[in-house]
């Protein structure tokens, strides 16, 4: 029987995205990303590491010679872009890349093993050893990208092949896992699996797939000796000696029951897909208990370690969490796949009720981390977001090794492109949700919304300058007269929202208990709402006990975090400084971005006042102070003029 909440939960409609802002984004999506990724997953880009990810398929499927070649996890990589055709295909027709995706399918279904499996690393490389490295070897977490692809491609096409293709997998997963007598007793070292049959169940309304998500999570961390027991069975042998995967329970949050975790520990990618996975589960059962466990983990995330940017994991060394508070700008890794989980987990927290905060931190690290993540082109992308960056350090100090000043054309594990990919083609799903007759609006992008609100069908059409301006428009279609709500997000860094609405105007500096402006009211055919937030430059610090930023401030306006780079205002970064009482002046720069503006500021830059030859140190020097101005760009454009400095926080400066 449904629960209380999970009759309320809400929808999560899909709208079509018109924006001057991200319709470039996803043009690129569509037209370079999409079309870049197919290449080097054929490895026909000479200047990317080898990829192989097709040839494995066809070498499993009988259709080419060979060895296996990358990742054990290589296969997640042609999933996650048969995902991003999907939603690509789902919002405009393309059948020439339609023809492909399903010669890549009838390739995967030939790869398919007679009992259901699927895995071109153990079908090729390793035939006797399914399931005996679970801590390392990722071949759930494979499954569920496969069935996410299989679902989206369902459900953009109407095809099965791919959807039965992972409905026998799944199936013969059930079988596997469980705690019936022969039966694994287990969970992945990556979660991924968990989330991926959520959204099968969704798609097919088999409650098998609803319980096999929920036997994962409930049995992480339960048997908590589960990877070292498969240890000693495989005579003591890892996949990844350089990693501690099987003795750090942290690492894949099995030191703890799901429901037990409070803080965010270890691999930040597969905290939040775990995370997604509770929501989504607590959304529809209506479990109390799981969703106090969401929140205790959101809170911990958002409020304790994260970066102003939607950056999540701030050690290179697994990719992790640290500890409350070490949030260090230079050595950040904040994994761009980690802040799309991060999203992820927000969504799917917002199904469960409205919360503006939540959407906040879905819009930080949308405008900020993730599409910083690509490169304006399309073309180059982020695996790791710093918010410092001193390129003469690189290949000197080792601990800059994972922080790239450039971005990359492609990477050995080539997460991220796919995963940005992904994301940005379904963008349409994370701009509304809807709850009892009430419309929430937790994105403000230029789209389009064909819904059903009380019985009757309603098109929602938004008009958005958002980016540059501050506002938005609403036009309401509908065939007669309709009263419901409309609820607008009171974004965080907003202090005056002016709404015309029936030829009224109206002034709001909040929003209701949890954040939004409900407008409720009979809404006549073509009724417009014109909406205009206030965009003030902020002079954002972070908490005294971020040690790393103390004494520092970084600039917000509207939604994006900004930075200052060696480009507009010279080397050594760090000697500048930016006084308490200076004004800003916002200007539109073209060159940096289309539409959008940057921050010029009266600063400072202190320098030695004597010439220091060859001393390292003295105490006979001065400090000299010259005024400069300082311009600030928004975080998401730097490292696309070149190589250079680049710094988010930067040193206040007492007025004098």
């Amino acid at each position: 029987m449904m629960t209380q909440l999970n009759q309320r939960v809400l929808a999560i409609p899909k709208s079509l995205i018109h924006d001057p802002f991200w319709s470039e984004y996803i043009r690129l999506v569509r037209k370079v990303v999409v079309p870049y990724q197919w290449e080097a997953l054929n490895d026909r880009v000479p200047e990317a590491e080898p990829s192989h990810a097709i040839t494995n398929f066809k070498i499993a499927a009988g259709e080419a010679q060979g060895e296996f070649y990358g990742m054990v996890f290589q296969d997640s990589d042609v999933a996650k872009w048969l995902e991003a055709v999907a939603y690509l295909l789902e919002t405009q027709s393309d059948p020439d890349l339609e023809q492909i995706a399903d010669e890549v399918i009838e390739i995967i279904a030939k790869a398919q093993q007679p009992d259901g499996y699927l895995n071109t690393y153990f079908t090729l490389k390793e035939p006797g050893n399914r399931w005996t490295n679970l801590a390392e070897c990722h071949e759930l977490y494979c499954a569920g990208h496969m069935i996410e692809a299989g679902v989206a491609y369902y459900q953009a096409t109407g095809k099965r092949v791919l959807l039965d293709v992972v409905c026998r997998f799944a199936d013969y997963i059930d079988t596997v896992f469980g705690n019936e007598p022969g039966q694994l007793q287990g969970y992945d070292g990556h979660q991924e699996i968990e989330l991926a049959l959520m959204k099968l169940y969704h798609a097919t309304g088999e409650d098998k797939y609803l319980r096999l998500s929920s036997y994962f999570l409930e049995q992480r961390g339960a048997k908590p000796d589960f990877y070292e027991d498969q240890w000693e069975k495989r005579g003591k042998t890892t996949h990844f000696p350089q990693l501690t995967m099987t003795f750090d329970h942290a690492y894949s949050q099995a030191h703890l029951p799901v429901r037990e975790q409070d803080t965010a520990e270890g691999h930040a990618v597969r905290l939040v897909y775990m995370c997604t996975a509770m929501a989504d589960l607590a959304a529809e059962t209506g479990d109390p208990g799981l969703l106090e466990a969401c929140r205790k983990l959101w809170s911990n995330i958002v409020n304790k370690r994260m970066y102003i940017t939607g950056g999540i994991g701030s050690m290179e060394h697994g990719e992790s969490f640290t500890m409350d508070y070490d949030l260090p700008g230079d050595t950040a890794y904040a994994e761009t796949c980690a802040s799309i989980g991060l999203i992820f987990f927000a969504q799917r927290m917002l199904r469960i009720s409205p919360d503006s905060k939540v959407a906040d931190v879905m819009e930080r690290a949308l405008y900020n981390t993730v599409v910083s993540g690509m490169s304006q082109d399309g073309k180059k992308f982020f695996y790791v977001n710093p918010l410092e960056v001193y390129p003469a350090a690189h290949g000197k100090n080792r601990i800059y090794d994972h922080v790239k000043p450039e971005r990359q054309g492609w990477f050995g594990c080539a997460c991220c492109p796919p995963n940005i990919a992904r994301l940005l083609a379904s963008l349409g799903d994370y701009v509304y949700t809807m709850q009892d007759g009430t419309v929430y609006v937790q994105l403000y992008i230029g789209s389009e919304l064909n819904t059903e609100v009380n019985g009757k069908l309603i098109k929602l059409e938004q008009h958005s300058k958002y980016t540059s301006d501050g506002e938005v428009n609403f036009r309401i279609r509908t065939e007669e007269a309709l009263r419901f709500t409309l609820a607008l997000r009171m974004p965080d860094w907003c202090d005056r929202v002016e709404v015309t609405v029936g030829g009224e105007w109206h002034e709001f500096k909040q929003g209701d208990q949890d954040g939004y402006i409900r407008l409720n009211r009979v809404w006549e055919p073509g009724e417009e709402i014109n909406v205009v937030f206030s965009m003030p430059v902020l002079r954002m610090k972070a908490h005294p006990l971020v040690r790393q930023t103390f004494g520092k401030v970084a600039l917000q306006r509207g939604p994006f975090v900004y930075c200052l780079e060696e480009a507009d205002n010279g080397a050594e970064l760090y000697q500048l400084k930016l006084p308490r009482n200076s004004t800003f002046e916002v200007k539109r720069d073209d060159r940096i971005h289309e539409g959008l503006n940057v921050i010029h500021v009266n600063g400072e830059r202190w320098m030695a006042a004597e010439n220091w030859q060859e001393h390292l140190y003295r105490s006979d020097s001065n400090w000299i102070m010259e005024s400069t101005q300082l311009k600030f760009i928004p975080y998401f454009t730097w490292a696309n003029r070149g190589l250079g400095e680049m710094s988010v926080w930067v040193e206040e400066a007492l007025p004098i």
